[in-house]
C-alpha cells in the first residue's frame, strides 16, 4: 500500500500544478458555456480518471447540462495501452438529436475515445465534441483530436487529478510525472 508521503516521493516533478488546473478549467468551461448556449449538451465522462475533472468541468460550465458517465478501459494495470478494449458500463442517456460533449482525463493512443465516437454517432447524436484535461499528441495512434483541451503533455507517464498507476496517485491535486523506477520495477 502506497502513503501520501510516498506518493509524493513518487513524483519526478509536478507538471501543471494544482493552480494551473483551477484556472483552465474555468477558462475551458467559460468557453463551453459560451458555445453550447442555448443547446443543454450532454456530459458524458469516461470513468475512472476522469472523475475529478468532470466535477469540476461540470461546475464551470455555466448553462444546463445533463450529466452521465460510461467505463471502457484499454490499460489492465501498467503504463500502456494493451490495445483490448473492456466495456464496463454504457450511458443511461439516449443521445439521438442531442449535442453530446465527452470529457476524458487523457488522449494518448485515441484509439478508445474513437471507438467511442464511432459507437455514438451509430445513435444519432446532433453533434459530438471532446474535451480533454490532457492530450499528449505524441501518443495518437489514430486520427483524432479534441475540441477542447486544457494542456499538452510531453510523453512522460503522468499521474494526478484523477490519473493513475495501478489505481494510485489519483488523488493528487496536480499532474506529475511518475518517477520510472516506480512502474519499472514493478513492471520487470
Amino acid at each position: 500500500m502506497i502513503n501520501k508521503s510516498d506518493m509524493l516521493q513518487d513524483i519526478e516533478r509536478v507538471l501543471v500544478s494544482e493552480e494551473e488546473i483551477h484556472a483552465r478549467i474555468r477558462e475551458v468551461g467559460a468557453q463551453i458555456a459560451e458555445d453550447y448556449r442555448g443547446k443543454c449538451p450532454i456530459l458524458v465522462g469516461v470513468l475512472k480518471g476522469v472523475v475529478p475533472f468532470f466535477a469540476e468541468m461540470a461546475n464551470a460550465i455555466s448553462i444546463p447540462v445533463q450529466e452521465d458517465f460510461m467505463c471502457i478501459t484499454s490499460f489492465e494495470g501498467g503504463t500502456e495501452s494493451t490495445g483490448k478494449l473492456t466495456f464496463r458500463k454504457d450511458i443511461d442517456h439516449d443521445i439521438e438529436g442531442r449535442h453530446v460533449l465527452i470529457l476524458e482525463d487523457i488522449i494518448d493512443s485515441g484509439s478508445t475515445l474513437k471507438m467511442i465516437c464511432e459507437m455514438f454517432r451509430e445513435r444519432k447524436p446532433a453533434s459530438i465534441k471532446i474535451c480533454t484535461l490532457l492530450d499528449k499528441p505524441t501518443g495518437r495512434k489514430v486520427d483524432l483530436k479534441p475540441d477542447y483541451t486544457c494542456f499538452t503533455v510531453p510523453p512522460a507517464f503522468v499521474v494526478g487529478f484523477g490519473l493513475d498507476y495501478e489505481d494510485y496517485y489519483r488523488n493528487l491535486p496536480f499532474v506529475g510525472v511518475l518517477k520510472p523506477s516506480v512502474y519499472q520495477d514493478q513492471e520487470s
